[in-house]
């Protein structure tokens, strides 16, 4: 990931807290602990390697594999420990530690005491999932040996659910660790690296979700038809691969969650449209796919935003790289590997225009909600869009202070994201009827037309690709 575009808060922040360690703590505990966690392959692992070689400290850098027994991964963190900077790494040499407990407490003895250093444990929910007992064993060394000396400890982890709950109360580690969520680079973040105008550097981020490993392979300045025409035929692309290996690390495949997400993937939103498509799944089943998928943030479950409560769900895949593979690369895996992915890339083609005017609308409304004062009514504080079991009406945009039951419309408005087309007179008019249409709204509910190219109708406020971007810069 070069240059690190997008990554300067985040190394920033892990600096601050090795700080602290160097200037020691109260109590004569100068050990501090951090748990991140992030999608997989938004560059967590890339992103704490490059903060150590920066820092230049004594350090240790584990990585669990999802071993079959506890013993297993055991003998590669020693070994892993053997070969670190450490100053005292030769005691994983001469002795071999048979638990978890000997080999953290070994791992305490080897640090050095003078100076800070930094241990790593990547993919962290592998060793709790082979060893239940691993939590409470790092949290006993932790607060009698490790805390005691001047070292960060940095646990990193791909399941956001179980990472964000080993601080929650009643967990051994609760209130031990700082917290830190890593995100994808931002649609700001992929124009400055590929050096794109606004209108394409969304369109990027609608393809690679701002993976790092994906916008690495896109060369700057190059579009997005040539970027895909090299990355789609190539089976070892990061674009192709990354999906496949995303989804094999959280379902087996054909299971029922892997089912119902690539039924969401292809385009099905709704509970009982999900059903037929995959293949008449069972209430109760379909019921545990979609907490199971939305739990892991795979998946959004969605109201539609008024101030009345309504209970027409939508699902819609989180990530929108994985709305791109899942819609146009996952399903033609096969052709691909057998040299046909100009099959795939005409396929892109046909329907890109079509499937991205519904894959921007995600992105749009969270630039909405985080541009600056001044741009949309006050008291904005969510932006989603309506709909009713028939759309009719169906809103693109809904702006209000609250969700999922609003106190008050602050706007409403439509997207427009075609090449070279204005928001005409009938467009407006469209707006206005299916705004009379939406609890809470009236006459004097504001409009806003967010339009990729292309001029809007006097009357109605516009926002384009430049006002998007500049609200993740700023």
């Amino acid at each position: 990931m070069a240059g690190f575009v997008g990554r300067t808060r985040e190394l920033a922040q892990l600096d601050g807290v090795l700080s602290r360690v160097a200037r020691g703590g109260r109590a004569g505990r100068p050990g501090r602990a951090l748990l991140m966690r992030g999608r997989r392959r938004v560059g967590k692992s890339r992103l704490v390697e490059e903060f150590v070689e920066r820092a230049g400290v004594p350090h240790l850098f584990f990585t669990a594999s999802a071993q079959p027994t506890a013993a297993a991964e055991l003998a590669l963190f020693v070994a892993a420990a053997a070969d670190s900077t450490l100053p005292d790494a030769g005691l994983f040499t001469a002795q071999t530690p048979a638990t978890w407990d000997a080999a953290l407490t070994l791992l305490a003895a080897a640090l050095p005491t003078d100076r800070p250093s930094v241990v790593v444990i990547d993919e962290m929910p592998y060793l709790i999932a082979t060893d239940p007992g691993f939590e409470g064993t790092l949290q006993k060394v932790f607060d009698r040996e490790l805390s005691r000396r001047p070292v960060l400890v940095i646990g990193i982890g791909s399941d956001l659910t179980m990472m964000e709950a080993l601080n929650d109360y009643g967990r051994p580690f609760h209130q031990r660790a700082t917290e830190m969520v890593i995100p994808p680079l931002s649609p700001g973040d992929v124009a400055e690296m590929l050096d794109l105008p606004p209108a394409d550097a969304i369109d990027a981020y609608l393809v690679t979700g701002g993976l790092p490993l994906v916008v690495d392979d896109w060369a700057p300045g190059a579009g997005l038809r040539d970027y895909l025409a090299d990355a789609v035929v190539d089976p070892t692309s990061a674009l192709l691969v990354s999906g496949e290996r995303a989804l094999a690390a959280e379902f087996p495949p054909q299971s029922q969650p892997d089912v119902v997400l690539r039924a969401i993937g292809a385009g099905e939103r709704t509970f009982s449209s999900l059903a037929r498509a995959a293949g008449g799944i069972p209430q109760a089943s379909l019921h545990r796919a979609l907490r199971l998928l939305t739990e892991k943030r795979i998946v959004e479950a969605t109201l539609p935003l008024s101030t009345r409560p309504s209970r027409e769900t939508r699902y819609v895949v989180a990530d929108p790289y994985l709305r791109f593979w899942l819609a146009f690369l996952g399903p033609y895996l096969p052709e691909i590997e057998r040299g046909r992915g100009d099959l795939t890339l005409n396929r892109i083609d046909s329907s890109w225009t079509s499937w991205r005017g519904r894959a921007v609308e995600p992105v749009i409304r969270e630039s909405l909600r985080r541009l600056p004062s001044g741009h949309l009514p006050a008291d904005t504080a969510v932006v989603n869009g309506y709909w009713t079991r028939t759309n009719d009406p169906e809103i693109d945009l809904v702006g209000a202070d609250r969700a999922p039951v609003a106190r008050r419309i602050t706007f409403v408005g439509s997207i427009k994201w075609l090449e070279q087309a204005a928001f005409d007179a009938q467009d407006l008019g469209r707006l206005l009827h299916h705004r009379a249409r939406l609890p809470g709204a009236d006459e004097d509910t504001p409009t806003v037309a967010v339009v990729r190219s292309g001029r809007a109708v006097d009357g109605i406020t516009v926002l384009g690709p430049e006002e998007l971007l500049a609200a993740w810069r700023d």
